[in-house]
């Protein structure tokens, strides 16, 4: 029986400052999720407004430099070009940059094991550890051992940093091979933009020929007294412009030919020597097709699909910094050898440690964790704002470089006609005025008319081509993202 003296034992309680900052802390762990992204065929129109090309199909996005019928000049500089490109070897530093970067979250997930070794010696001064008038023995320790860590991820911080970091590598991956893609298509920009300065250039130099010709035979007819000396000077300053024009023309197309210098990284001669064997693509070469729906395409653009990497990324970041505000769990250990060395005697020993199992609560750092959670949200509202912004882009481009694509090819034919008309317009004025049945005037005005016609066809040409060079570049190569 207990006596009565004897106090009531209670369980004691939890302090009430203390339970209720546990309280507040777990209530601060249920974060709001975030807005989900809009899906890719929510921000996608539901179908092209811009006409497809007939004749080709989306196969043919792949490698078309290579597909039969193509220039086979065009096919060596884009080689040449893929296999030493400063911009492809940068976006291929990053992907190695990002696995790196999913090496090291993943290690957070294991143990952390360390060896250690020490070595110290001193004295003891402790009562009874010397005889009267003697001095403290010198004792020399030595230690070596393992030491081990481990945080156990509880509730999935650190899991969630690894699919962050294994995003990223998706997205360094995409930008890659966007980055070859637009290699690809600036070595094809920049080989369209040389022929057709080389095809100004012979359209200049024919043009300057003529001038010079009729400059030529009209000094002839001024000398006999048929034609006044006014005549010939114009005669004579339209030949001057004729290779005023030629000498500009050539410069331009100097300046071109340095840009395919720097994308291919290939010696001017050697360059020029495989530009000199080009041959003209036919009409169809260059003709390709897309997906009918948007959304197809789109999940073919490498960059669009880097965008929508980083918004999970940014998404699995706000899971780790709202991960942050629950206990952590953490687990030690050691194992080690010990020598004590004294005077001449030593002794060893070994120990060995399981612990300690420590579990911390977050309660109160000054808003830390809360600002961390503030600015993995702000980064995802980025990645979000982003993401539908490259989407938008990408429908641009796409609906542009359709639209150029089918004005280009429903103009060629009127501008060969017209070519083909103010070519035979001019041979008959040219014909005329050698037999004085026309002016000097009119068969210039001839001349300007045909020559203005020939490089409006071979603009027209060369937007046909940069049309679907910017097709391949908007449809992102018809590149396959991983599944």
């Amino acid at each position: 029986m207990r006596p009565p003296f004897a106090p009531v034992r209670r369980t004691a309680g939890w302090p009430p400052a203390l339970a209720l900052a546990l309280a507040t802390a777990l209530a601060g762990c249920a974060a709001t999720p975030p807005t989900p992204a809009p899906e890719l065929t929510q921000l996608a129109p539901a179908q092209w407004f811009a006409p497809q090309p007939h004749g080709g199909t989306a196969a043919q996005l792949v490698d078309w430099w290579r597909q039969p019928g193509s220039d086979s000049a065009l096919a060596s500089l884009i080689d040449a070009a893929l296999r030493d490109a400063p911009t492809v070897d940068a976006a291929e530093a990053r992907v190695n940059a990002a696995r790196a970067q999913l090496g090291a979250q993943r290690a957070g997930l294991m143990p952390r094991v360390d060896a250690a070794a020490s070595a110290s010696r001193g004295n003891s001064s402790a009562i009874g550890s010397t005889a009267p008038g003697g001095s403290p023995p010198i004792i020399t320790t030595l230690q070596a051992g393992l030491q081990a860590q481990w945080e156990i991820d509880l509730f999935g911080r650190q899991r969630a940093l690894v699919d962050a970091a294994r995003t990223r590598v998706d997205g360094a991956e995409a930008l890659a091979q966007s980055a070859r893609v637009s290699l690809v298509a600036d070595v094809a920009g920049a080989y369209h933009g040389l022929r057709l300065c080389q095809l100004m250039l012979t359209t200049a130099s024919a043009d300057a020929a003529s001038r010079g010709e009729t400059a030529r035979l009209t000094g002839i007819s001024r000398d006999a007294g048929f034609t006044a000396p006014a005549t010939a000077a114009l005669a004579d300053a339209s030949a001057a412009e004729g290779r005023n024009r030629v000498t500009q023309q050539r410069a331009v197309c100097d300046a071109q030919r340095k840009v395919l210098v720097a994308l291919t990284g290939l010696p001017e001669p050697d360059l020029e020597q495989k530009v000199a064997v080009a041959q003209t693509p036919s009409a169809q070469a260059a003709s390709f097709s897309i997906a009918q729906l948007p959304a197809e395409t789109l999940r073919q653009r490498p960059d669009v699909w880097a965008a929508e990497r980083e918004v999970l990324a940014a998404r699995a970041e706000i899971d780790a910094a709202d991960a942050a505000r629950w206990p952590s769990l953490s687990l030690g250990g050691n194992v080690a050898a010990l020598q004590l060395r004294s005077g001449g005697a030593s002794a060893n020993l070994s120990t060995w440690t399981f612990g300690p199992l420590q579990l911390a609560l977050p309660i109160w750092d000054g808003g830390r964790i809360a600002a961390n959670q503030a600015g993995a949200r702000a980064r995802y509202d980025e990645a979000v704002a982003n993401y539908k912004g490259q989407v938008r882009q990408a429908v641009r481009e796409v609906e542009t470089a359709l639209t150029d694509g089918a004005a280009a090819r429903a103009r060629e034919a009127d501008a060969r006609a017209a070519v083909a008309g103010y070519r035979r317009q001019f041979d008959a004025m040219q014909g005329m005025y050698r037999q004085g049945m026309a002016s000097l005037p009119q068969l210039e005005e001839a001349r300007r008319t045909l020559l203005n016609a020939e490089i409006a066809l071979n603009q027209l040409l060369h937007d046909r081509d940069a049309a679907g060079v910017a097709l391949y570049r908007a449809a992102g190569g018809r590149w396959n993202a991983p599944p």
